[in-house]
């Protein structure tokens, strides 16, 4: 990766290593789906007025509107409410541990579709990262408890990373080069937020609010830095380095997010958990290294956010 690649890489991973403690807080009074709702209408509005600020046509082709509304079902829709019902059932490190695995149905179907190549050296990184997000899952799969309820929120988790494999593998595809990034984001952003409006008003009636300050701070932070700002770096960076490589942002993730949780709700940090994270942190280095003798790989032309 080059250095914008690598400071995109940083952000996302940073950003998103914090949301899930925040999300979290999202549930104590309102429905899920409005709360994914509110999310995106507020990261799809920051777009749209930063596009009209900078003077970035906002009219998509019909193609791209199609495009844009796929993106908003399967990334925004279905994705998010998946997981926001997922903490419901299971602390919140864990779907961000689950998310790590992502990066297996990203190199799947970016080779199934895309046509790209799997390195050896990524295999190998990538066994060792499963690997190392295995050890740092089994400690709560070990936990005592209400082994169903954590079994639906295991399900919830592996649909919602379905989900948001297509959406991202959508993103490395001619189609999606050729869409306006932020125009396209902000409407598809847009787009999920009123299929979401659709979907929490038929499961939980009219709209709903919490009062509490935290609430308002936590979805301001969620639409504006974990939405606006965070996918478009990240969606950028799957245009850049590939939809396999991108995803390798859940592997960071998880380690900041267990560390929130060990302040916030009393996760304890076991020797294999620990050795997880350095063997997980070991894989992703291999895994995107870039030996100088290497030939680069075709990429798509990095687009300015």
């Amino acid at each position: 990766m080059n250095a914008r690649a690598i400071l995109q890489f940083s952000i996302v991973a940073l950003i998103w290593g914090t949301t899930w403690f925040v999300i979290k807080d999202q549930l104590a009074v309102v429905n899920p789906s409005w709360s994914v709702t509110y999310r995106f209408l507020t990261g799809g509005l920051v777009l749209i007025f930063w596009c009209l600020w900078r003077g970035i046509p906002l009219k998509l082709p019909r193609e791209a509107a199609i495009f844009a509304a796929a993106m908003g079902l399967f990334q925004f829709m279905v994705n998010f409410n998946l997981v926001y019902r997922s903490e419901l059932y299971i602390p919140s490190g864990i779907p961000a541990v689950a998310f790590a695995l992502l990066m297996v149905p990203n190199a799947v179907l970016a080779g199934i579709f895309l046509g790209r190549h799997i390195s050896r050296r990524f295999l190998l990184g990538s066994a060792l990262g499963i690997a190392g997000v295995g050890m740092l899952f089994y400690q709560q799969l070990s936990f005592p408890g209400d082994r169903a309820g954590t079994m639906v929120g295991l399900t919830l988790v592996a649909l919602a990373i379905c989900s948001a494999s297509i959406a991202n593998v959508l993103q490395a595809t001619p189609r999606a080069l050729a869409i306006p990034p932020l125009a396209g984001l902000g409407w598809a952003m847009l787009m999920g937020s009123a299929m979401n409006a659709v979907f929490a008003f038929a499961v939980a009636g009219p709209p709903q609010w919490d009062a509490r300050p935290e609430y308002l701070i936590g979805l301001l932070y969620l639409g504006i830095f974990a939405s606006a700002i965070a996918f478009a770096l990240y969606f950028d960076l799957i245009r850049a380095i590939g939809p396999a490589e991108a995803a390798w942002t859940g592997v960071p993730i998880p380690i900041i997010a267990m560390a929130i949780s060990t302040m916030a709700e009393g996760y304890r940090w076991s020797p294999l958990a620990a050795l997880g994270a350095v063997v997980a942190i070991v894989g992703l280095i291999i895994a995107l290294r870039q030996p100088k003798t290497q030939v680069p790989e075709i990429q798509a032309p990095e687009v300015q956010t």
